[in-house]
């Protein structure tokens, strides 16, 4: 069975930094790209980051560019998305989904990706 499963979320005051986690099982990360959804109330979801690290791939939105950074671990069974200089835009549901092939260089849609996990919250407080 696949799981992706998110953690790390949580409450953080503007400027502040928070790292989040995707851990996989039933797949190897190096064969797919993992990419970092958001969901803030009342908008749609959207795609903030990818990597692919068979494909030698990644892309950020230019909302995050330059504070979000989204690397693989050593063990090679979990994502991190790395976040600074919050703001309270960022203010969402974050979910981590994966799927076979490379990053695009533009946002992709949601439907493209086949596995997600349930989301973690972050909150940033002015």
């Amino acid at each position: 069975e696949v799981q992706v499963v998110e953690s790390g979320g949580g409450l953080v005051q503007a400027g502040g930094s928070m790292r989040l986690s995707c851990a996989a099982s039933g797949f190897t990360f190096d064969d797919y790209a993992i990419a970092w959804f958001r969901q803030a109330p009342g908008k749609e979801r959207e795609e903030v980051s990818c990597i692919s690290s068979a494909f030698d791939s990644s892309y950020y939105a230019d909302s995050v560019k330059g504070r979000f950074t989204s690397y693989s671990g050593n063990a090679k069974d979990t994502v991190y998305l790395q976040m600074n200089s919050l703001i309270p835009e960022d203010t969402a549901v974050y979910y981590c989904a994966a799927d076979w092939g490379p990053c695009t260089d533009e946002a992709s849609n949601p439907n493209d990706y086949d596995y997600w996990g349930q989301g973690t919250r972050v909150t940033v407080s002015s």
